[in-house]
């Protein structure tokens, strides 16, 4: 193995950047991008923190990340664990980044940025779903925003119905916790009622 430890080795390795990587860099929301903002339904919302980085996923109805203006989107932050890792995160560390996905579409569309959380009763009002505001929404001051190439997604088949995995073939989540716990949680119970408990959580 031969560790890569300068700069200049990497630029070396890889060669010049194609213009394309670099005019698809914006530093607001385009009407492009602003309507790959309002399809996606899911997200991956990273942050770093004095414990190190977090990465975690968001899913609401498309168009769950609100475009407020073209330097600025909002995020809500619905029912989840409460361990609160990413928002411990941003209130030490504003910087943030968003990985968004649509459903049948090899682009995606990522953004980097700074954030702060905020409560103000209206602002969650207007996140309300079924009636249930989230506690707290993601404000975030784009700072570059641009669009991935579809590689990733074609390699991955992410999208391909025949390429689905079997659940059947993997651990379920009462069976992990259940493993973790010396059965202290978890177990066949957790998974039965597992979906009756996230309809009444969702938001």
């Amino acid at each position: 193995m031969a560790r890569i430890t300068t700069v200049e080795q990497l630029a070396a390795l890889y060669g010049p950047v194609g213009e394309a990587s670099t005019a698809k860099v914006a530093r607001r929301v385009t009407p492009e991008y602003g309507a790959l903002i309002a399809a996606s339904p899911f997200a991956v919302l990273a942050t770093s923190g004095p414990e190190g980085l977090d990465c975690s996923p968001r899913g609401d109805r498309p168009g769950f990340v609100r475009v407020h203006d073209d330097r600025t989107l909002m995020l809500p932050d619905r029912r989840g664990n409460n361990r609160i890792d990413s928002l411990l995160n941003v209130v030490r560390d504003p910087r943030v980044a968003l990985l968004l996905l649509i459903p049948g579409s090899g682009s995606t569309l990522r953004v980097n940025g700074r954030a702060h959380l905020d409560d103000n009763p209206a602002l969650l009002a207007s996140f309300a779903v079924e009636g249930k505001a989230p506690r707290s929404v993601l404000v975030i001051e784009v700072g570059e925003i641009y669009f991935q190439c579809a590689r990733a997604i074609v390699r991955s088949r992410l999208w391909d119905p025949t390429a689905r995995v079997d659940p059947s073939t993997l651990p379920t989540p009462g069976e992990i916790l259940a493993a973790m716990s010396n059965n202290r949680v978890g177990g066949a119970e957790y998974d039965r009622t597992w979906g009756e408990r996230a309809r009444r959580t969702m938001w």
